[in-house]
């Protein structure tokens, strides 16, 4: 067995033995069914601009990538689509199952197989341009810029290879505590450097031309008496601002920092498995009790909660103009008011889960439910 699978089993099994607050844990077998919808008046409305699918996700998590008007899907039985409008410009099969994708920057689609292969595909045609192979499973979308393709392998290696012919850069690797979450999370790309979350609770700043480590940044502590209590994972990917960097970690603590000096801005305990966004004035974090708080992006105050979608598996937050969009366990798609989490409008974007993350697109956002249903959705 793989040391990636060894570790996962060793936490699963570390979970369902432990019967102290399974509530809040995402591994958690607990059958408490997802809470009633309520009724409200919508506010806003939530507009399915268009439609399509490309296959279920199998037990993986695919999320779409957009650049520009272009919509790329990817799942598990191994086809890539690029959509435009509702219309599909291509589809390819590359003939192999898949575990991740979609990471694009306009010129490149790329995907990673179950073989432990990256794929990387004409954007523009859809036609293979490379395939290399990385010897480790990728959970992840790969982060993609003009020179460098950044895997993120599930044992938290990160694997840079080059964009023009998927031949290996370099690799950064640090050690891991014995327990660690199954991550989904993609890195960052932000011009020279790719920050990546860590378990453990750490940022790290990586040299993006060499895979030289910069500087950590604590998110996180790991506290407790046991390997189970000391997981503090840093949950999706880290949010860039203009000036700050921010990311909250599971069991752990939400916290900003400065770009120009690593300080810390504001950090407080919290707790989430799937992540935050920002804009210029709040940070949203979806917590593990599947509430949907907003922060002060400046102070880290709580200035509002909506804990009417407990047991939904909530996805990670989104930021679409003055509303916030989460999506749940059965396909639904919820609009919340950004000033006050209020519900604005709902609507149902498939009948499977919403696990990956919402993608802004246009003057709306993009989902794709577990199904392999993709819904471009305008807020109006």
């Amino acid at each position: 067995m793989k040391p990636y699978s060894l570790r996962l089993v060793a936490l699963v099994a570390a979970v369902l033995l432990t019967s102290a607050c399974s509530s809040l844990n995402p591994f958690s077998s607990s059958a408490a069914k997802p809470a009633k919808l309520v009724d409200f008046t919508p506010s806003a409305q939530l507009a399915s601009a268009w439609r399509a699918n490309i296959g279920d996700a199998g037990p993986y998590r695919f999320q779409p990538a957009v650049w520009s008007d272009a919509v790329y899907a990817a799942g598990h039985d191994g086809e890539v689509a690029r959509f435009e409008g509702g219309r599909q410009v291509w589809r390819t099969d590359t003939d192999t199952d898949l575990s991740a994708g979609v990471g694009t920057d306009g010129r490149l689609a790329v995907v990673a197989a179950t073989d432990g292969a990256v794929i990387a595909l004409d954007a523009a045609t859809g036609s293979e341009r490379w395939r290399a192979e990385v010897g480790a499973e990728v959970l992840a979308p790969p982060a993609v810029s003009l020179e460098f393709v950044i895997v993120r392998a599930s044992d938290n290696r990160l694997i840079a290879l080059d964009a023009r012919d998927g031949s290996r850069r370099w690799v950064y690797q640090r050690n891991n505590p014995p327990l660690a979450l199954r991550s989904f999370a993609s890195v960052v790309i932000e011009g020279p450097v790719v920050l990546a979350g860590f378990p453990g609770g750490k940022l790290a700043v990586i040299n993006l031309a060499n895979g030289g480590a910069i500087t950590e940044l604590n998110v996180a502590v790991p506290r407790g008496s046991t390997e189970l209590e000391r997981v503090a994972d840093i949950a999706g990917a880290p949010v860039v601002g203009r000036r700050e960097v921010c990311a909250v970690a599971y069991q752990g603590r939400a916290a900003c920092f400065d770009t120009s000096n690593g300080n810390a801005i504001w950090a407080r305990d919290f707790s989430s498995s799937v992540g935050m966004d920002r804009d210029a004035r709040f940070a949203m974090i979806t917590d593990d009790r599947d509430a949907v708080q907003a922060l002060d992006a400046y102070s880290g105050a709580s200035v509002w909660k909506q804990d009417a979608l407990a047991r939904r598996q909530v996805s990670r937050p989104l930021i679409v103009g003055d509303h916030v969009v989460v999506g749940d366990v059965e396909g639904y798609v919820h609009l919340l008011n950004r000033e006050t989490g209020a519900f604005a409008a709902r609507d149902r974007a498939g009948s499977e889960a919403i696990a990956a993350d919402p993608v802004p697109f246009g003057r709306g956002f993009v989902v794709q439910d577990m199904d392999g249903d993709i819904t471009a959705y305008e807020v109006r």
